[in-house]
């Protein structure tokens, strides 16, 4: 079976420097992206869905701006979570953009997973 691709933005009241601690610390990832986030050690994480781990490496990190996780199971070799941050100069509003590759190939079920839990983040930064 194939990856697919799935990319969605959201718009955010916050700025970037909020909305990053979200992103790339164990603890605010835990607030919205996964039950339990460990840090590991050297860039490795441990995502905990449904008490399942999901080992993880942060593969790329910009200040403010995005990371990128790669899971390194077997079953997840070769998927990843990518989040970039954008701040409109003109409006000031930043969008929040998803980029989830990995083996689940149903856009509608990805669209609710993620609408779920970009609401909980927004309840968490009121934007």
């Amino acid at each position: 079976m194939g990856k697919f691709k799935f990319t969605r933005e959201y718009e955010f009241r916050a700025s970037p420097k909020v909305l990053y601690q979200y992103i790339s610390t164990p603890s605010g990832l835990q607030q919205w992206f996964a039950s339990k986030v460990k840090y590991v050690n050297d860039g490795n994480f441990d995502f905990v869905w449904d008490n399942e781990s999901h080992p993880a490496r942060l593969t790329s990190q910009r200040l403010n701006k995005a990371t990128k996780f790669d899971f390194l199971n077997d079953e997840q070799r070769g998927n990843y979570v990518e989040f970039k941050l954008e701040q409109s100069e003109l409006t000031n509003a930043t969008f929040f953009k998803i980029i989830d590759y990995s083996d689940i190939s149903d856009a509608s079920e990805l669209e609710d997973l993620w609408d779920g839990m970009i609401d909980k983040l927004r309840e968490i930064v009121g934007g």
